[in-house]
């Protein structure tokens, strides 16, 4: 009888163990579906906030001591991420003033690549392409850019951002 309590017993708490490793793996991977919605949101945000020079809403989408680059000549900090594009923005005021205006810019990415290192950092890999749009009907689209980028991306307060933008990774 004794045995056969011991058994039982294991059988249940086996049981539990298995339950309990599914629904840890199925909490796993409803975070993740959310988390990967959510950085996508993040990256489109990115690339619009870019394309239209919105300073303010560049330097958001990177943690506070994010940065764009890697080594000595990266822009780092939200401060000077946000001078960056409004020193682009900047530029293109100047030019279109002159009577200079620029084509609309447009930055995708293309055949990326998100792996979670945990719950709260992440790596998103791709190839994007810079194209300039056309600019009345004698200027047509040109492509400005192609290339391959690697961001670090970091939760913050429950947040996803930017923590690096390389666009020359080495690796």
């Amino acid at each position: 009888m004794t045995q056969m309590r011991i058994l039982t017993v294991a059988a249940v708490v086996g049981a539990i163990a298995v339950a309990s490793t599914q629904l840890g793996a199925q909490d796993t991977a409803a975070r993740e579906a959310r988390d990967r919605a959510e950085i996508q949101g993040l990256m489109w945000r990115y690339a619009r906030a870019l394309d239209t020079s919105n300073a303010q809403a560049y330097a958001a989408v990177y943690a506070p001591d994010g940065q764009f680059g890697n080594g000595p000549n990266a822009t780092k900090g939200r401060a000077a991420l946000t001078k960056m594009i409004a020193d682009q923005h900047d530029r293109q005021a100047a030019a279109a003033a002159k009577g200079e205006a620029g084509p609309p810019m447009y930055h995708m990415t293309l055949n990326s690549n998100l792996t979670f290192v945990d719950k709260d950092h992440a790596r998103l890999e791709a190839y994007y392409q810079t194209v300039f749009g056309a600019n009345g009907q004698k200027v047509p689209p040109r492509l400005a850019a192609a290339g391959r980028e690697v961001n670090q991306l970091v939760r913050v307060n429950g947040k996803w951002l930017i923590q690096v933008r390389d666009v020359q990774p080495r690796d």
